[in-house]
């Protein structure tokens, strides 16, 4: 199928993505397929592949349809498995790549992404994917060089730790629980970003962050009297602190 993709007008290449592509899917986890295209793409041409080819009718949507970061694609059932099309403009990916290797990063609302959708994942999922399709070569290269993480952008998400202390301050100053949840959330994935940064490795999504990362699972019951949230804040503070001596 994958070929097939790639022949559609605008397409440019397909990979695999997610947990496929690493290795650390389940039986039951999605296919995720990357479709990059630069200028227009053939919405018309997915739609009726889609049509030949899902076990029922799929909505195929055109770029954008999905926010500004996931973009669009199509979920599809295909022999019984689940197979996400997501697209990528690949001359967008190639300015949030060299932004990368300038030390710089957005990070913006993207329905599905709690902690934000941050630039830098469209290179990581690059650095991380098995190429299907690529007839022009033009992804390998790409991915070649998002191999490596960028010097710049390790210390730029380093430097975001004082964010971190930022947030456990707010959430010292209020008794609210989910107000408390919200910010030791953020808190947590900014360190998980500066943790996985330092290795040289990419993060690209909040699933698993943490066990990624190696920091403690401390968010799935952080408490809800005035004792129990201090001593969950408390022990967030520790973990930055061990970040910032890092």
């Amino acid at each position: 199928m994958e070929h097939r993709i790639a022949r559609i007008g605008g397409v440019v290449g397909v990979v695999l993505g997610g947990s496929r592509a690493r290795g650390t899917h389940r039986p039951d986890s999605d296919h995720d397929i990357g479709v990059y295209y630069r200028g227009e793409l053939d919405v018309a041409g997915l739609r009726a592949l889609a049509d030949e080819v899902a076990d029922e009718k799929a909505e195929v949507t055109a770029p954008g349809e999905w926010g500004a970061w996931m973009n669009g694609g199509a979920w599809l059932r295909v022999g019984g498995e689940r197979v996400d099309w997501i697209y990528r403009d690949l001359d967008r990916v190639r300015r949030i790549w060299d932004d990368c290797r300038q030390g710089r990063t957005e990070i913006g609302f993207q329905v599905g992404h709690p902690l934000g959708f941050y630039s830098h994942a469209y290179a990581g999922e690059l650095a991380l994917c098995k190429i299907l399709a690529d007839p022009t070569g033009e992804l390998a290269a790409l991915r070649a060089e998002t191999r490596v993480y960028p010097p710049a952008l390790r210390q730029a998400m380093v430097d975001r730790l004082w964010e971190a202390g930022f947030l456990i301050a707010q959430a010292r100053k209020v008794t609210d629980p989910t107000y408390i949840a919200g910010c030791l959330f953020r808190a947590m994935g900014i360190m998980c970003h500066a943790v996985q940064a330092r290795k040289g490795e990419w993060l690209i999504s909040e699933k698993g962050m943490l066990a990624a990362a190696g920091l403690p699972e401390i968010l799935g019951a952080i408490g809800s009297t005035p004792d129990e949230l201090r001593a969950t804040i408390d022990r967030v503070e520790e973990i930055l602190e061990t970040q910032k001596q890092a």
